[in-house]
């Protein structure tokens, strides 16, 4: 029980959240743009982009956090 709220565990958790918000927001963008709003369908993206980035940065930290946790 201990483990259950380990830093690496917490961070895992808020980079999950991050994927479903990023999933969330690009299935609202593509509704968004069916409707004709390709100006706020291109800014979302730009946003969703940067979350992207961000993600990969992430799991990569959870990685070697996790690395470092168990050597």
């Amino acid at each position: 029980m201990p483990d259950e709220y380990s830093l690496s565990d917490v961070l895992e958790r808020m980079y999950q959240n991050q994927l479903a918000l990023e999933a969330a927001l690009m299935e609202l963008t593509l509704l968004v743009e069916k409707q004709g709003l390709t100006d706020v369908g291109d800014s979302v993206r730009g946003a969703l982009w940067g979350i992207s980035e961000n993600a990969g940065h992430i799991k990569q930290g959870l990685e070697k956090l996790r690395g470092q946790s168990k050597g």
